[in-house]
Order: structure tokens, then C-alpha cells, then sequence
């Protein structure tokens, strides 16, 4: 049974929902491929809610740098495996789609790596912020080329003032 719960965060109100306590999605306002909100269940303030709750507040005050909720990510095989890749890049780094790619022994796949990127549903927590075009230039972001922008400055220890 899903629930979900809403948050404050320097880039804006985030949707967390859970599938029987565990957490499946993190939504930003008007993300590209944000579920409908009928999709989300009640709202409720469950445990698991608090967990990712306090580890976010901890990453967003620059006092933690990873996470370590359990996650249920659902998706087709290949995108599980990008989303579990994506969870490999480090704090304050990024990698191309075609880096992605190659780590995963698809070399050339680099397109369908940027699709099941874009379909993350675990958003920050799992940092598909942290992947950027072949020349490090920003690419699509679901949350907003603003936020991508704010985030990869923040985890590099740059001022950054909050969105909204």
C-alpha cells in the first residue's frame, strides 16, 4: 500500500511516497514523469518518512554526504541497473551518460543510459543530478536545469541561495 508525505527542502516542497514503509519515490514540483498524485496513496507520516526525512535535512545542511535508506526502486531491469549506477557516483561528482554506459558494459549505449536516467523516481537520493552531457555541459534534469544547476554547485561546496 503506497502513502506519501510532503517536505520543505532549499529546492522546493518534495513528494516522498512509500510502498509498505519503504521508500519508491521522491518527487520535485513539476518534475518531468512525476506520477499523478492519485498514484501517491494517503498522506500519512510514517516512520520510513522520518528516516529520509532527517537524512535529507542532514545532506541538504552539508552534514552528510550519502544515504542509506533501503529503497525500492521499481523499473525495468536496465533501468534498475542505471539507477544502482548512478548510486555509485560520489558526492560532488559527476559522470557523462556514455561513462554510464561503459561501467555498465554497454559501450554506445548512452541514449537508453539518459532514458532510464530520466525516469529515476528517487530523485536526489539517488543523484541523477550527477550526470551530465559528453562535453560536461547540463543536460535534461527532471527536477529543472535550475535545480540540476543548484545541486552540483551545493555539492560542491559553492554559496548557493535556494530556489524558492
Amino acid at each position: 500500500m503506497k502513502q506519501h508525505t510532503v517536505i520543505d527542502s532549499p529546492y522546493g516542497p518534495l513528494t516522498l511516497v512509500a510502498d509498505d514503509g519503504v521508500l519508491c519515490g521522491l518527487y520535485m514540483t513539476d518534475q518531468r514523469h512525476r506520477p499523478p498524485e492519485e498514484t501517491f496513496g494517503p498522506r500519512d507520516d510514517l516512520p520510513a518518512f522520518g528516516e529520509a526525512a532527517d537524512q535529507l535535512k542532514a545532506y541538504f545542511a552539508g552534514e552528510s554526504k550519502e544515504f542509506t535508506l533501503e529503497l525500492r526502486l521499481t523499473g525495468t531491469p536496465f533501468q534498475r541497473t542505471v539507477w544502482e549506477q548512478l548510486r555509485r557516483i560520489p558526492y560532488g561528482e559527476t559522470r557523462t551518460y556514455g561513462q554510464l554506459a561503459d561501467a555498465l558494459g554497454k559501450a554506445g549505449a548512452s541514449r537508453a543510459v539518459g532514458l532510464a536516467n530520466g525516469r529515476n523516481p528517487i530523485g536526489i537520493i539517488v543523484p541523477c543530478h550527477r550526470v551530465v552531457g559528453a562535453d560536461g555541459s547540463l543536460t535534461g534534469y527532471g527536477g529543472g536545469l535550475n535545480r540540476k544547476q543548484r545541486l552540483l554547485d551545493f555539492e560542491r561546496g559553492e554559496s548557493v541561495e535556494a530556489l524558492f
